[in-house]
């Protein structure tokens, strides 16, 4: 366990420890947010037949240039009383079904009615089929909407339901836990003593999971106690899928979540990793449940939930591509060599460059305020001058 772990093997035996949870059939107004176990077929059109796109008249292109007899009128919802005949036209109104033999739609404003007779005033549709939605033009019936292990976007679900869909096959939501250890941490707003601090991890975890399908236990923070720490750890993994601990992950004599997992019943399958801010995390098993053990400092603790354990949620809830996307975008300063762990800067991206915030160490808040990426460094990277590209994770 000595030896550092890239952070691509210590991903892969981090979703390793446990498989997905089952999944649930529910209804689509609970979906949102969640990952789509089942693929999603259309059962029907979109839409179901021609539907006029613009408040106007029904009409055969073939009868250009009018002028048109008026024969009736249709609105959405309801379906046309009659098909149409030479020479005719129906008044028709925005997602109303054009009826049988009409192809076009003259908008409003370029004709003018005069009891049945409807003339033409301005530019006609200048061809058959202007300002209708042709039948299936959305998608057809047996047409694959959603795949498997997508996450469910408000726009997602809207076109589940328009293919027919009223409840769905999802995957579960994870139980988390997290827990923040420390003698020096004290409740947000509270007065501190000297030597104390106020506890930012644990808000700041919950907030990062609160856009995840997953079911957080709010932060508890436990003292420096090897024997109360491997007691909570015992009782939280009989009723979590991952606990996550925040502080006491490295090698000091008041570091006790390596032996607290010990003691716990536990097995550790890795610690520390190459990378920086975040080297001292630790990852194992508790029963059934997943310790994930961040380090304290503030950055440290971000950037490692963004890396490990944003995606285990993800991936236990079902997620196809649970590990954050890279990207790419070029640097508006120049940036010196890699060292000897994979570094993330914290860093802006605004109007198309990566600038570095001020103050990289991992201890600090006020970086997280403006950074929405993190810069990825690999191992002994070249320099880079800007303008050249490199590569990020895109952060809330």
């Amino acid at each position: 366990m000595s030896a550092l772990l890239a952070v691509e093997e210590a991903q892969a035996r981090l979703l390793a420890l446990k498989p997905p949870l089952g999944a649930d059939n529910i209804g689509v107004a609970q979906c949102a947010g969640r990952y789509l176990a089942q693929d999603v077929v259309a059962g029907r059109d979109q839409p179901a037949a021609a539907l006029s796109a613009m408040d106007g008249y029904a009409i055969r292109f073939a009868d250009m240039p009018g002028p048109w007899t008026m024969a009736g009128e249709v609105a959405a919802g309801t379906a046309p009383a009659h098909a149409l005949g030479p020479g005719e036209a129906i008044r028709i109104f925005t997602g109303a079904m054009l009826p049988d033999n009409a192809d076009t739609v003259v908008v409003q404003e370029n004709v003018i009615a005069d009891g049945a007779r409807l003339t033409l005033t301005g530019d006609g549709p200048a061809s058959s089929g202007r300002h209708v939605r042709a039948r299936a033009s959305d998608f057809a019936a047996g047409a694959l909407l959603l795949t498997a292990g997508c996450r469910l976007s408000p726009g997602a679900l809207a076109a589940a339901i328009m293919g027919g869909a009223g409840d769905l096959i999802v995957g579960g939501r994870p139980r988390v836990a997290i827990l923040t250890t420390g003698d020096e941490l004290v409740a947000p707003g509270r007065a501190l003593a000297p030597g104390q601090i106020p506890d930012s991890n644990g808000t700041m975890l919950a907030a990062m999971l609160a856009a995840e399908p997953a079911d957080v236990t709010l932060p508890l923070r436990v003292r420096d106690d090897r024997s109360v720490l491997a007691n909570i750890l015992g009782d939280m993994a009989r009723r979590h899928d991952v606990i996550v601990t925040v502080g006491g992950a490295s090698v000091g004599d008041h570091d006790h979540v390596r032996g607290a997992l010990d003691d716990a019943g536990g097995q550790l399958d890795f610690w520390k990793i190459a990378m920086r801010p975040g080297k001292p995390l630790i990852a194992g098993r508790i029963g059934d449940a997943i310790l994930l053990g961040l380090p304290g400092n503030p950055s440290s603790a971000f950037v490692t939930a963004t890396l490990f354990l944003l995606p285990l949620v993800r991936y236990l809830a079902g997620a196809a591509a649970p590990l954050p996307e890279v990207s790419q975008a070029p640097l508006a300063v120049s940036l010196g060599p890699g060292g000897a762990r994979r570094d993330y800067l914290r860093a802006r991206l605004d109007k198309g460059l990566l600038t570095p915030c001020d103050g990289q160490d991992s201890g600090q808040t006020q970086p997280l305020i403006s950074a929405n990426a993190l810069i990825v460094r690999d191992i002994g990277a070249a320099p880079r001058a800007a303008g050249e590209l490199a590569n990020y994770i895109a952060i809330a």
